[in-house]
Formats: C-alpha cells, structure tokens, sequence
C-alpha cells in the first residue's frame, strides 16, 4: 500500500466555525506522516490545485486543500467563485489564517500523524502561506512566488490586503521561497527586501530565484508555466519537507 492514495471532498469547520469544503488526498501506508495544508492560487480551488494536492499525497504525505472561496459558495464554479472573492476585495487575513488553521488541526488529529504540519502557497496562496506560517504554529512553509509581501497590490485589483513583511519576526518555522526572475509581482527587488527583513530577525529561510520563469511557472494549465523551473523547483521542495515535516 505505500505507493496507494486516496483523495476525497471533506468539510472541516473553518474561521468562527464556517463550514469549509476541503480536498483531502492521503498515502494508504502506515505512516507516520506529516501534513501539508496547499493553499490555492487566486483564480481559486480549481482542478489544478487539486492534482497538486495529490501530488503531495503521492509524495508521502497527509495534504489538504481547503477551498478558501466556500463562502462564496460550496460546489460553485471555481471561475465564479474567484470572481465573486476578488470583488469583495479577497479572503481577509484573519479568515485565511483561521481556514488554514482548521485544515493543520484536522491532519494533526488523524491517527497516523506524526504531528508535524507545513503550508504551500501559490501566487496569492504564497503570501498566504507566509501570514499563516507568521500567525500560526508550524513546522514548515512554502512561498511559491507570494504577491504583496513587500508592497501593497495595485489599486486595480481592488484588493483590501495589506504587506506583511512586518510579520516576519514572527515567524515559526524554516521558510522556503521559490520566485521567477521575470516576475513583477513579486519582482526579484522585492524578494530581496524580504530576505533581508528575514536575516534582520535571524529566521532559518532559503530563496530560489530562477531564470528564465515568471510568475506561475509550477501552473501546468497556464500560459506562463515554465517547464524547466518547475521540474528544478519540485525536488527542491521535497527535499525541504522531507527535512522539516519527517
């Protein structure tokens, strides 16, 4: 059964108790094993992020995708769904922190757990993965190019977030980032203010910047997925969870 999985639609009870659909993908051995919560991009809980979750599962680990648009309706077209979040100027911090704190407790409480849990973030879910990693107590997380971590969003996304670089000292785990040298949100400028706010406070991080990549270079159904940095950024990341979430 080690190579075995199992992926499956569940609910958890997410921020003040909200019901919250949630993608659990599990490996079928004995374990132990860690968790991952994967926190989806901004055009939302999609098929991607999902095959992304499994791909974790596959990998020897408990993840968990909550849908972080449930309120905007369970079971809504994901398009529609984001739609609906950006217009209500996207998740709000305290929402985000208390969804992914709902989806640690329910792969912490499984029975084969080895009690540690991390986060993986993608685009918006980047910078979401590090406010979590900021206000919650983890083992481990995964910036995968985390807009308006340093500077505040344009006015034209109508976005009510706000930088979290001030944060950092707060962090409660080994960070891992990983950015494309042509991205502008974020620009390699800002990535390198948020390494030197990381060094300032002492944090144990490790930035990958890569060529030839722009933002969303892991999205294999977008224009921008960049074959070559992802097949290099996906080993980096398993050997990281394989140090901290063991």
């Amino acid at each position: 059964m080690d190579d075995a999985i199992r992926a499956e639609s569940i609910r958890i009870s997410g921020h003040h108790g909200h019901e919250v659909e949630a993608y659990f993908a599990q490996p079928l051995g004995d374990g132990p094993y860690g968790g991952v919560v994967v926190i989806h991009h901004m055009p939302g809980y999609d098929e991607a992020t999902k095959e992304i979750t499994r791909r974790v599962a596959d990998h020897g680990y408990f993840a968990i995708c909550p849908n972080l648009y449930s309120r905007e309706g369970i079971g809504l077209d994901p398009v529609a769904a984001a739609a609906a979040a950006r217009e209500n100027g996207g998740i709000p911090d305290d929402q985000l922190v208390g969804d992914v704190a709902a989806a640690v407790a329910y792969v912490r409480a499984l029975g084969r757990s080895n009690g540690k849990a991390g986060t993986i973030g993608y685009c918006s879910g980047g910078r979401q993965s590090l406010l979590a990693a900021c206000r919650l107590d983890l083992d481990a997380a995964v910036d995968c190019y985390g807009a308006f971590v340093v500077h505040e969003p344009p006015v034209e996304l109508s976005l009510k977030i706000a930088p979290i670089v001030g944060l950092v000292g707060d962090l409660s785990c080994p960070l891992l980032g990983l950015f494309g040298a042509e991205d502008s949100h974020p620009s390699p400028e800002e990535t390198a203010t948020l390494a030197r706010a990381l060094e300032r406070e002492g944090k144990t991080f490790e930035f990958h910047t890569f060529e030839g990549a722009g933002h969303a270079f892991f999205a294999v159904d977008r224009p921008m997925y960049r074959p070559d940095a992802a097949t290099r950024g996906w080993p980096i990341i398993w050997e990281f969870f394989g140090r901290t979430l063991r």
